[in-house]
């Protein structure tokens, strides 16, 4: 084998599990050091204040620091993206009321350059729903599928070949409330994922306190109920996101501050509960809601956000998948939105709402403990972080 070929693959495998900057391989007797790439980090932002739209900047994955890199204007509260596997389209909904004079909000597309990352705007459409906070694709990357929180549905709205949107295929209603009278006099919808298999569809649904299943079709783009897990009253359900192994899911519940591990059968797409935790430190009496969840590329452990509080709450995770806390640790700044976790698995970024900063953490592969980078990025607003290689 060539030094080139030699090099290019214990790169690969070495920058898979490294969470340095500078991979040190030996061949032939010789060192050599080959740098990890930068990652591209793509944040969505409320544009009510100094935001001016989607903010686009590089990770440097040797200390967590990162650099500006584009402003995209003119994009109206691009307040949660997401982006295809092969990097190829970046989706924003746009969570306002109205949109073209109905009660609606809206679902905006973009192209990524693949070299450098920059995104340019290919069209939008209505999202069927007032002020939509989700998106996300589903697995054969045809349909953009969405949740409406004001309106509390869910819709689906085809992908074109040139990742621009077509209207709405499927939207679903959800009806009811709960006990909480000033977050739950009807539905609101908050997260909907797609699991691995691609046949079944989860919404969270903060206002009734349900995850509604459904089967989804993958040609078409509907979505069929097919089943609901009702939460403790008073919960508020927000955000799902499933393990890696597909056996487990969690849920971060915001109204009370928990988290609940479910074993879930991919067979028949069902739930069943197995803990509910507290996502708060013993002791900790002050005001709280809770907002996004992670699991760590290893499956070994499960990060969620409390806006309070203003930490993110650190959970390992068992053979079992239930949950055991490790710690709390502060975000160093104020409401604590959405996070994320680079593909690698050596860096949690967060997004600190009301106090305009995205913070770098780097995570302990062994442990799963968060220790500050020292790095803050001053952004107005960041609500969603996404990370791309």
């Amino acid at each position: 084998m060539s030094d080139k070929k030699l090099i290019r693959r214990e790169f690969l495998r070495a920058a898979g599990s490294s969470a340095g900057a500078l991979v040190l391989l030996s061949v032939q007797g010789r060192a050599t050091s080959l740098p990890v790439s930068e990652q591209t980090l793509y944040v969505g932002t409320y544009t009510s204040g100094k935001s001016e739209g989607i903010y686009v900047y590089r990770l440097n994955m040797s200390n967590g620091e990162l650099s500006h890199f584009k402003t995209v204007k003119g994009v109206t509260d691009p307040s949660y993206l997401t982006i295809d596997r092969k990097r190829r389209f970046l989706y924003a909904v746009n969570e306002v009321s109205k949109f073209e004079g109905k009660a609606s909000g809206a679902v905006s597309a973009f192209r990524v350059d693949p070299k450098s990352g920059e995104i340019q705007f290919l069209n939008q459409k209505a999202s069927e729903g007032g002020s939509p906070c989700y998106v996300t694709l589903d697995h054969t990357e045809r349909f953009v599928l969405l949740a409406n929180y004001e309106a509390g549905n869910v819709s689906v709205l085809p992908i074109k070949r040139d990742g621009s949107l077509d209207s709405a295929v499927s939207v679903v209603q959800h009806r009811g409330s709960s006990v909480n009278r000033d977050r739950q006099e009807g539905p609101h919808a908050h997260c909907i994922v797609v699991d691995r298999s691609n046949r079944y569809a989860f919404a969270v649904d903060l206002g009734i306190d349900k995850i509604i299943g459904y089967r989804f079709d993958s040609r078409k783009g509907n979505l069929i109920q097919h089943t609901d897990i009702q939460a403790k009253p008073g919960a508020g359900p927000r955000h799902l996101t499933f393990h890696p192994d597909n056996k487990y899911a969690y849920v971060i519940d915001e109204l009370d501050s928990t988290m609940t591990a479910f074993s879930y059968d991919a067979s028949r797409g069902t739930l069943r509960p197995l803990q509910t935790l507290s996502t708060l430190p013993s002791g900790y009496s002050g005001e709280n809601t809770c907002a996004d969840v992670h699991v760590s590329p290893s499956g070994r452990f499960l990060y969620g956000s409390n806006r309070g509080h203003d930490s993110i709450a650190v959970f390992a995770i068992n053979r079992s998948g239930q949950l055991t806390p490790v710690e709390h640790v502060l975000t160093g700044g104020k409401t604590p939105r959405n996070f994320t976790i680079d593909p690698t698995g050596a860096f949690l970024l967060v997004a600190n709402q009301k106090s305009d900063s995205v913070v770098t953490f780097r995570i302990d592969g062994v442990t799963g403990q968060l220790k500050p980078t020292g790095y803050v990025a001053e952004i107005p607003t960041p609500v969603c972080l996404k990370l791309v290689s």
